[in-house]
Order: C-alpha cells, then sequence, then structure tokens
C-alpha cells in the first residue's frame, strides 16, 4: 500500500486529500499539521473548511484509508510520497513587503521533510503550496543538504480549485498539473499513476518543474486580470449611462474573451480570497527579481485596480449619503468573499467595513456562513461597540441609512425588500456591489440604488461621485 502524508490541513490540504482517498481506496493518506485545534476540527463532525460535499466525504473515508493527525514526524517519516500544502501569505514586513510571498511556512516544512525522514530512503515531495518560479529547486536543496542527492525527488503539483466548488473540482477536473525535472520521469510516472485513479489521462499536464510553478500564478493573473479589466470598465459605465451587464454580455460572447470563464466578466466590488491577489503580487514580484520591470509594473495594476474599485465604491457610497457617513447606520450584508464559503480572507467587505468605521459609520453586519467571533476580532479588527453582528439581514438593516450587498448570497436576493424599507431611515439607500438586487424593483418600493456599473439612480446623477 502507498502511503501518502500531506503537510498542511488548510483549504488545499484537507479537500485536496480527502478526495484523493475517496478515489484511492488502497492508498492510506494521512493530513497533518501542527495546529492541534485544526486537527481536532478535522476529526470532528463541524470541519473547519465549508464546502459542499466535503463533509460527506470525509465521513466515508476517515478511519478507513484518511486519518488527521498532529504526530507531524511519525507520518511523514512513514510515507512514500509527502505533499506540502502549507500557508504563503504575502510578506508584512521585511524585504518585497506587500509584495514578495513568506516562505516560511514552506521552508520549515521542507526541515521537517529531510529531519523526519529515515537514512537510505527514497521519498517524492510534492510541492502543493502556490510559490514563486524555481522554489522547487531550493526545497530541493535543503533535502539533499540533509540527505544527500538521490534521496527525495521533488514535484511541483499546483491546485486550481475554486473555493465553494472545490470538491466538484477536484473530482472533474480542467486539469492537473504535475512538474519535474529530468530526473524526476520516475517520480512524474508515480504521481500521474495516483491521480489516474480517476482523471483522465489526456486531462493530466506534465511539464517542467518550473512551468508548473509558473502555471499556477499565471492562472491566478489572467483571472484577476479579468476581474479587473471589467470592474475598470463598470467605472465608465457609470460615467455613460451604459450597463455593464450588457457590456460584459457582448463582450463575453467573443469565444476568445469569454471562453469557459464568463462568470468572471461580472462586475464588481472587487475580487477576493486568498489567492488572487497574492499570487498576482507574486508573480509581479519574480519579474522585479528578474528586472522585467515593466513586466512587473503591468500585474501590479491588476492588483492597483481591485483597490480602486473598492475605494471608488466607498467614496460613491458617502458622496450619495450627502457626503457623510459619521453617526449613521449602515448595515452591511455579506462578508465572505464569496458566496458559498466562510472565508473572508482579503475579502472587499471586510476592506468596506474598515473604511467605513473610518468615516466613523455604525456598522451592522450579517453574513449566514461567517462567525461573529471572525467578524469582530480578525476581519474588521473593530471593538463590538463598532460593529453590530446581527441574526438575520432584516436585523442588520434596522435604523440603517444604508444597506450594501456585499457577498451574493442567494438569500440576499429575495430578502422582503418592503419590509426592510420600511425598518429603514429615510432617504433609504442601497448600494449592490455584486449586482444582486433587482434595482427597478427597489426604486418603486421607494429606495435610491447604487449597482456598479449601472446607469444611475436620478438621485445621484449630478451629484459628485467622490465625497
Amino acid at each position: 500500500m502507498v502511503k501518502i502524508c500531506c503537510i498542511g490541513a488548510g483549504y488545499v490540504g484537507g479537500p485536496s486529500m480527502a478526495v484523493m482517498a475517496l478515489k484511492c481506496p488502497a492508498i492510506e493518506v494521512t493530513v497533518v499539521d501542527v495546529s492541534r485545534p485544526r486537527i481536532d476540527a478535522w476529526n470532528s463532525d463541524r470541519l473547519p473548511v465549508l464546502e459542499p460535499g466535503l463533509d460527506t466525504i470525509v465521513r466515508a473515508c476517515r478511519g478507513r484509508n484518511l486519518s488527521f493527525s498532529a504526530d507531524v514526524d511519525r507520518h511523514v517519516a512513514d510515507a512514500d510520497i509527502v505533499f506540502v500544502s502549507v500557508n504563503t501569505p504575502t510578506k508584512a514586513r521585511g524585504l518585497g513587503t506587500g509584495r514578495a510571498p513568506d516562505l516560511a511556512y514552506w521552508e520549515s516544512a521542507a526541515r521537517v521533510v529531510a529531519a523526519a525522514s529515515r537514512p537510505g530512503t527514497g521519498k517524492i515531495v510534492v510541492e502543493k503550496s502556490a510559490v514563486p518560479v524555481r522554489t522547487a529547486e531550493a526545497m530541493e536543496r535543503i533535502l539533499h543538504a540533509h540527505a544527500g542527492d538521490g534521496a527525495f525527488q521533488v514535484l511541483s503539483n499546483p491546485e486550481f480549485f475554486s473555493e465553494g466548488t472545490a470538491v466538484r473540482d477536484l473530482l472533474c477536473p480542467d486539469r492537473v498539473v504535475i512538474g519535474g525535472g529530468d530526473t524526476d520521469v520516475g517520480a512524474v510516472r508515480a504521481l500521474v499513476d495516483v491521480y489516474a485513479h480517476w482523471v483522465p489521462e489526456d486531462r493530466i499536464v506534465t511539464t517542467g518543474l518550473q512551468s508548473a510553478e509558473l502555471a499556477k500564478l499565471a492562472a491566478s493573473a489572467l483571472l484577476a486580470q479579468r476581474v479587473s479589466s471589467v470592474n475598470a470598465l463598470s467605472a465608465l459605465c457609470e460615467a455613460t449611462g451604459a450597463d455593464v451587464s450588457d457590456v460584459a454580455r457582448a463582450v463575453g460572447s467573443d469565444g476568445r474573451v469569454g471562453g469557459g470563464g464568463r462568470g468572471f466578466l461580472d462586475a464588481g466590488v472587487g475580487f477576493g480570497g486568498p489567492s488572487l491577489r497574492r499570487d498576482v503580487l507574486s508573480l509581479a514580484y519574480d519579474c522585479e527579481r528578474h528586472g522585467l520591470h515593466e513586466a512587473a509594473e503591468y500585474w501590479r495594476q491588476v492588483v492597483a485596480v481591485n483597490e480602486y474599485q473598492k475605494g471608488r465604491f466607498v467614496r460613491r457610497l458617502v458622496a450619495s449619503m450627502l457626503g457623510t457617513v459619521a453617526g449613521k447606520k449602515v448595515a452591511v450584508l455579506g462578508l465572505a468573499f464569496k458566496k458559498g464559503v466562510g472565508d473572508t480572507r482579503e475579502s472587499p467587505a471586510v476592506d468596506v467595513c474598515r473604511a467605513l468605521l473610518a468615516e466613523g459609520a455604525r456598522v451592522s453586519v450579517y453574513d449566514p456562513v461567517v462567525s461573529e467571533t471572525q467578524i469582530i476580532r480578525r476581519d474588521t479588527a473593530a471593538a463590538a461597540a463598532e460593529v453590530e453582528v446581527t441574526r438575520d439581514a432584516y436585523e442588520a438593516a434596522d435604523g440603517a441609512h444604508g444597506l450594501c450587498v456585499l457577498t451574493e448570497w442567494d438569500e440576499f436576493r429575495t430578502l422582503d425588500y418592503r419590509r426592510v424599507f420600511d425598518g429603514m431611515m429615510r432617504p433609504a439607500f442601497v448600494f449592490d456591489g455584486r449586482n444582486v438586487v433587482d434595482a427597478g424593483e427597489l426604486r418603486e418600493i421607494g429606495f435610491v440604488v447604487y449597482s456598479v456599473g449601472k446607469p444611475l439612480d436620478a438621485w445621484l446623477n449630478g451629484m459628485p461621485a467622490v465625497a
């Protein structure tokens, strides 16, 4: 029986290994992490990752050929294949602050693999984290310094699934990318054989090591570019009276533009999540390190437009509400970066909340999935006195001057907006950052409505776009 160990029980490692265990019943899969609370959550009935269908898979495999453990050294030592799936956030200090990825967790994991492996035994080490190009070579150097050449073979196998559809994407991937060096043919074949249990081989793409690493960053960058492009167009749509949905539909019908990613042509308040911003900045930093300054600046502008879109939304909100939100209650519906997930990392909604608090607003938040602790302590970095966490959308909107829709949860499409209106102050504003509501219907009720990239409400025409 082949034994697989994955270091890192987060958003990538947990779901990836659960699906692998499901589809490869003859393979023993163990997910390890230094965080005991995280491991305990994976072994409980309340998983630390919210993904449709994941709990069913974990329950089916846990105790059979899938386990979760905090005994990192033992399971790394026993494994034939070790996946490294640890966090690589953007650096918050030091060289490359705000641009370069922080590889501290990655290097620590590499050293754990080197120290825990038994002398004379070979292992395949698979890089699954999003990392700069040529990071696998650095991992090889660490491993070979401990055990000499030939004891380890390092591959790159980046993950491309989307949060909220992770199980579906893992079960039926568009492609699986496996990168290896010239001497890693046997290791590549071994990993191909694992995925071939459920992925057609024509969807398993084998490449060089550096190409696989770059493919992950490039995929994130091109998706982020689409979002920033349509969001930049949304500003011009508002200024000219065009409708960004009509523009996106017309442009997206061209297969060269729309392709299979039509959803990334939907305008909004900005992209979020743990990977897009990080990966684009990492790609830009890689370009910068190699002296490709114009290319680096190009990719940085993708992120800059995203920041512009979030700021533009807040400036429009404040200007519309007569130039100030100080002392006014603003309800925020949705804090997760997109529907179907409980993840708020890099969520545009969090930035909007922080900006509103900085302007002196009283903010009430409702999200059907995100916990109160997460909202107050980690995300908005605000005291409970500044942010009210409510049980439903109606409570959030009660007594509010303005209402922001910042996550496209389905329930926000079907709210009783007459009831919402009756409980709000006048004039009652709705700022739709995801184009969720029926603006015409809400205007008939009496709301002043702003929808990103849509023709402006009569109230807003002629008013400044910036407070």
